[in-house]
This record gives structure tokens, C-alpha cells and sequence, in this order.
């Protein structure tokens, strides 16, 4: 043990769990050391080339000369509860500061572990369930892909159109970007297709930037294709202006949504983005992204979950990890810095203006406007407000009523509450922290008087909205 010095981690107990983590830890590139009292184990393990020694574990004299100022861990896998007990105890007695994580096959003997010194303990029961969900995830990943490429090959040498929703954002551009890319790879011809604007002055500069082929539904003819697609939006008129009476082929969506039909459906509320999904298709797919993919993607993901504190899961994190190392983060940067465009000032400044605040609720009336991606910039911007816990703005687009709510307030889902306040005269959805709204303008009354229909709808939202929430306020 006289070089063991040199070593960043020692295992004690050459059974499976321990050579697999000899072979894992070796191949990250650290240095190991295996010890156990079997002398064919540790001849087996010197045959494949590992650092491995005969000892008794339990021996303290084993541990005098180890340089705990560099040993990372001491990881006991042994299967043997009581001698592993003794193994902690025995470390123990020369060193106090090494972190020793140790296998134990109950719940009922963690006590006895950290009693003894062990600072981490790893139950068997809690790996097998965290291997069993591991590989779950895995085999319905594995079985929707293989869904999606029967379809995919179905359409060989065909046309899809894979739709956004309304006013696409980062997220559902680079998912649609993601899903074309994919069809590529099946000989699919695909286009990404929307409705509305893409006014939001970081959206504007995506496109540009990433030179994304974006194109407008309503100016080309929809029979030029063979199927449909939807991503980040779960069907028809679920935010979006895509006729009814098409047959969606597939939808991804990362939204909560109900009685969705197509022929490939993958929802999944468990994950902060669309793109995130997209990501894990590219990924198990075994597609290396290009430079503009990645970047797309990731700026997808980052943008959703506002720069990832906002309804950010694990899936979304080892999604950006995977994309890191294709991003070009030059890019990244020329597309936050665009410039603040004039009509967002104004929106923003009118937003302020007429601001009304319950308790720590905001409501404000964002005006007659015509960028309505403006609208979530003036939630983000006045949720920052000192005592504010939940925004809600709105403003009118032509002939609708757009709404985009943000909050902080675990003790609220505003997707919930704007389905509450408005999903009987409009569309309304979202998750906890961030969500939406679009309501016709004609159930406000006819009045081509914009100050009187400004009251009327302020009203009308302003009741709806505090009633969902349970807020009295006196008329």
C-alpha cells in the first residue's frame, strides 16, 4: 500500500456491483485501487490490467498509509451488511475525514452505517428501483421511436408539414427544426410550417441568425402534403390556426393537453421543453447534430425554461449536456443581444403604467398592440416587482385577446387557473410558472370605442381571473 497515494478511489469488495465499478471508474479516467480477501478475484482483475490487492478489509493496518488528503472515496460493496459495518468502523479508526460510501441491503441498518461513520449509504432496494425505472425510461423512449420511424419510412420520398403554434417561440422553432432534420434522415421531405408573426425581437434573430426556413401556412397551398406534423402544441386550435378539419399525423408537445389524435402522439409534462424531447430523439437516434441544430436546440431548451429556473426538470439538464459540446456559443450570444425594438418599450412602458395589484397579484392592461410576444417580456419584467408573486398581462392583437401569466407562487398553477378563468370562451393552458390565454374579442360586447371596450375587458378579466384564483375584491 506504499504508492497508494496515487489512487483517487479504493473499493473494497470484488463482487459484481464492485469490479463493475473498478471497470466504470476506471474507464472515466480515474485511478482505482480493488481490495478483497479472494485471491481468484483479485488475480482476475490484475489479468484485465486493474490495480488490485489481497487484503482483509478490516485490518487497520491496511489504511495507515493511504494519503486521504487524495483519496476521493472509499466506495464498501461487499453484500455482507455486518462485515461492511465493521469495514466503516475500522476506517474510522485511523481517519476521520474520509468519505466513505458504503452498500446496505436494508433500510433498518442506515442508522447503524452513519452511526458507525459511513457517509453515504446506497440501499440495494433503491439502486434496483432507480435501475429498473432507468431502464423503463429507456424501453418507452425505445418503443415510441420505433413508432416514429414506421412513420417516417411510411412517407419516404413524401412531403410533411410540421407545424408550430401561433407566433412560434425558440422552443417550437427548434423543435420543428429538429423534427425535419430527423425526416431527413428517412428521405422525407419536410417544411416548417406557421401562422401569425414572428415579432419578438430574439426570435427575429434566431431565424436570421440560424438561417432556420421558416414558412407561412397561409401563404402556400396545405394539399401539397402527404402528412402533418405538431410540435410544442397538441392539436388544431390548441393555440394555434391550424384548420380542424386536418389529420395530424404526429404531435410532440411538453404541455399538459386532453383527447389528443394523430397517429403518433408523445406528450410529456415531465420535461421543460419541447426541445428537450427533440434532444433525446437526436440523441437515441444516434443523429450527430450539426453546429446549427445544436445551437437551436439548446437555445430552445435555455430559452423555455428561462435560463433553467423555471420549470426545469433533470431530462432538460443531460439534454443541454449532450448539445454543449455541437453549440456555438458565439451564436448563442448574437442572438440574446438583439436590440429592444420601440413597440416593445412602449408595450412594456403601458404594461407599468397600468398596473393593478391584489395583495401580491398583478394584473395590468397591455393595450391595443400588435407584437403580442411583447406580452411575456412584460410578465417576466413585472414579476421582478418587490412583493409580486404572480403577473398576468394582456393586450389586443386585432380581433383577440391575448393573456400570458407568470408566477412564483408554489401555491398556484396558473395553466390551471387561466383553464379555470377562460377555457370556456378561449384557449387557455400552461404550466405552473408560465402560461397563456387567447380569448375572441367579440364575447367583450360590440363597441368600436377603444377606451370603453378597454374598461370592458380589463373588467371582465380582472372578475374571471381573481375568481379562478379565490381573490374578493370589493366592487
Amino acid at each position: 500500500m506504499a504508492e497508494n497515494g496515487k489512487y483517487e478511489y479504493i473499493i473494497i469488495g470484488c463482487e459484481a456491483a464492485g469490479v463493475g465499478l473498478v471497470r466504470e471508474l476506471t474507464a472515466a479516467g480515474k485511478s482505482v485501487l480493488a481490495v478483497d480477501t479472494s485471491k481468484e478475484k483479485i488475480e482476475l482483475l490484475e489479468d484485465e490490467g486493474f490495480d488490485a490487492i489481497i487484503a482483509d478489509p478490516v485490518d487497520v493496518s491496511l489504511y495507515k498509509s493511504l494519503d486521504f488528503e487524495k483519496l476521493s472515496a472509499i466506495l464498501i460493496t461487499g453484500s455482507d451488511d455486518s462485515r461492511n459495518l465493521e469495514i466503516v468502523r475500522a476506517i474510522r479508526k485511523i481517519s476521520k475525514e474520509a468519505y466513505i460510501i458504503v452498500r446496505a441491503g436494508s433500510q433498518k441498518l442506515k442508522d447503524e452505517f452513519e452511526d458507525a461513520g459511513a457517509n453515504l449509504i446506497i440501499l440495494v432496494s433503491d439502486a434496483i428501483k432507480l435501475t429498473f425505472l432507468e431502464k423503463i425510461k429507456k424501453m418507452e423512449t425505445y418503443k415510441r421511436l420505433e413508432k416514429l420511424k414506421r412513420i417516417l419510412e411510411s412517407l419516404k420520398g413524401k412531403k410533411l408539414g410540421i407545424f408550430t403554434h401561433d407566433n412560434p417561440d425558440p422552443d417550437s422553432m427548434s423543435s420543428a427544426y429538429a423534427l425535419r432534420e430527423i425526416a431527413k434522415h428517412f428521405e422525407v421531405n419536410a417544411d416548417i410550417l406557421y401562422y401569425g408573426e414572428i415579432l419578438h425581437q430574439k426570435n427575429r434573430a434566431m431565424v436570421n441568425i440560424l438561417e432556420i426556413p421558416m414558412t407561412r401556412a397561409d401563404e402556400i397551398d396545405l394539399n401539397e402534403y402527404d402528412a402533418f406534423a405538431i410540435v410544442d402544441s397538441s392539436g388544431p386550435g390548441v393555440n394555434n390556426s391550424i384548420p380542424p378539419h386536418l389529420d395530424i399525423a404526429i404531435v410532440i408537445d411538453h404541455h399538459p393537453a386532453e383527447k389528443v389524435v394523430a397517429e403518433f402522439i408523445d406528450l410529456r409534462d415531465d420535461v421543460g421543453s419541447t426541445a428537450t424531447i427533440m434532444t433525446e430523439y437526436i440523441k437515441e437516434l444516434k443523429i450527430v447534430p450539426s453546429k446549427i441544430l445544436a445551437t437551436a436546440l439548446f437555445f430552445g431548451i435555455k430559452s423555455e425554461t428561462d435560463e433553467f429556473k423555471r420549470n426545469t426538470r433533470t431530462a432538460d439538464f443531460l439534454a443541454s449536456a449532450f448539445l454543449y459540446p455541437f453549440v456555438d456559443h458565439e451564436l448563442i450570444e448574437k442572438i440574446e443581444g438583439p436590440a429592444i425594438s420601440t413597440e416593445t418599450l412602449d408595450i412594456l412602458g403601458t404594461a407599468i403604467k397600468n398596473r393593478q395589484v391584489y395583495s401580491s397579484f398583478l394584473l395590468s392592461f397591455a393595450g391595443f398592440i400588435n407584437d403580442r410576444d411583447a406580452l411575456p417580456q412584460a410578465a417576466d419584467f413585472l414579476l421582478r416587482l418587490e412583493g409580486i408573486s404572480t403577473v398576468v398581462v394582456f393586450g389586443v392583437v386585432k380581433d383577440t385577446v391575448y393573456i400570458s401569466a407568470r408566477n412564483k407562487d408554489v401555491r398556484l398553477h396558473m395553466g390551471e387557473v387561466l383553464r379555470r378563468a377562460f377555457g370556456d370562451v378561449g384557449s387557455a393552458g400552461g404550466h405552473a410558472h408560465a402560461a397563456g390565454a387567447q380569448i375572441p374579442l367579440g364575447i367583450f360586447g360590440e363597441t368600436s370605442e377603444k377606451e370603453l371596450l378597454a374598461k370592458l375587458i380589463t373588467g371582465a378579466i380582472k372578475k374571471r381571473l381573481l375568481g379562478a384564483i379565490g381573490i374578493e375584491v370589493q366592487s
